[in-house]
């Protein structure tokens, strides 16, 4: 975890900046059952399907992306949340630049 960020209001959305043609991510906690996660994204940049042995939740913090979970398609924006499914495939890309949060629960 964070410590530098325990006991402080923080903004979840300026934790992590954006960065030309690439993610970027900071662990904000990190738990045996879990972990909170901020990712920046630049435009057009994603990440690939892939699946999660535990149930994910994402918020976007910032900007508009494309969501693809099992088959279907999504367009998210600032202050929508979504959950993947344990084993659910899943993919994201950038329409603009955008920053999230992932809260991974293990079980």
């Amino acid at each position: 975890m964070s410590d530098d960020l325990k006991g402080k209001v923080i903004r979840l959305d300026e934790l992590v900046e954006y960065q030309d043609g690439t993610v970027a991510s900071r662990m904000v906690i990190k738990q045996p059952r879990g972990n909170i996660t901020i990712f920046s994204f630049d435009e057009d940049e994603g990440l690939s399907e892939h699946t999660a042995p535990f149930d994910a939740l994402v918020t976007i913090l910032d900007g508009e992306c494309e969501v693809w979970l099992e088959g279907k398609t999504f367009l998210m924006k600032t202050g929508d949340t979504i959950i993947f499914p344990a084993n659910a495939p899943h993919a994201l890309s950038a329409i603009t630049r955008f920053k999230m949060m992932l809260t991974m629960i293990r079980e």
